[in-house]
């Protein structure tokens, strides 16, 4: 996957989660439509390149890794891990935005299908209370952010010691999904199977409606293409089971 000249704390953190991956999860290629799996275009007058890297493994169908770069002045890591509706587990997700030396943005969640995680997860994020509030410039969630947890850390990074703690925390977070996420049995009520199925629904319709998202692709390629990558890339909906 590529990386070069992208913003220290992206690199370091794309390493991280593949890295995580690899030691906690049997991993097998998931794949992606051919022409979208790396793709070049312009925004503003400037380079813009796109390189997705995707995986399957045991309960989750789908592992995506999204790193972007335009010109000097935009950096992105972008990863959801969608798990398999079969199995009542939460949405990993983690995205930073950054450039010319400064990560304006950087957030990470256990985001539930329906009400509120499992007691499993709940009973250690709550000993990481004190961890989510050592970070100075808190951000507001947007609009379509009722999908997210009461853990959900949103922050501007103010320091090197700031975006160290960040990279620490989410990477504890994804251990601790993919621990939990190893002992997850298959759902054999159909009631909760409908539910956790459309609460995946709930959460990938959601978050197409991320404005600052489709804006970018838009100008990068054009309305078509950036509506296909979002519903066949980004958030392509899970199969009903």
């Amino acid at each position: 996957m590529q990386t070069q000249q992208l913003h220290p704390l992206i690199q370091s953190l794309a390493e991280g989660i593949v890295g995580v991956w690899q030691e906690r999860l049997p991993l097998t290629p998931y794949p992606l439509p051919e022409d979208l799996g790396y793709v070049e275009g312009h925004l503003e007058g400037e380079k813009l390149w796109i390189s997705n890297q995707c995986y399957q493994a045991g309960p989750f169908r789908k592992l995506h890794l999204e790193l972007a770069r335009a010109g000097a002045g935009l950096d992105i890591l972008h990863c959801v891990m969608f798990p398999d509706p079969h199995f009542d587990l939460p949405l990993f997700g983690c995205d930073l935005v950054g450039g010319r030396g400064q990560i304006s943005a950087a957030i990470v969640d256990l985001s539930p299908v329906s009400g509120s995680l499992p007691p499993s997860y709940v009973a250690e994020l709550d000993l990481w209370q004190a961890r989510r509030e050592e970070f100075s410039q808190p951000r507001p969630l947007p609009g379509w952010g009722s999908i997210f947890s009461p853990y959900c850390v949103f922050i501007r990074p103010q320091d090197a010691r700031e975006e160290q703690a960040f990279l620490a925390l989410l990477l504890d977070y994804l251990r601790l999904h993919c621990q939990i996420a190893a002992q997850a049995e298959v759902i054999r009520d159909p009631q909760r199977l409908e539910e956790v199925w459309q609460g995946q629904q709930r959460y990938c319709q959601q978050q197409r409606h991320n404005d600052r998202t489709r804006r970018v692709l838009e100008k990068a390629f054009d309305p078509a293409w950036a509506e296909r990558y979002m519903t066949t890339v980004l958030f392509d909906l899970p199969p009903q089971p």
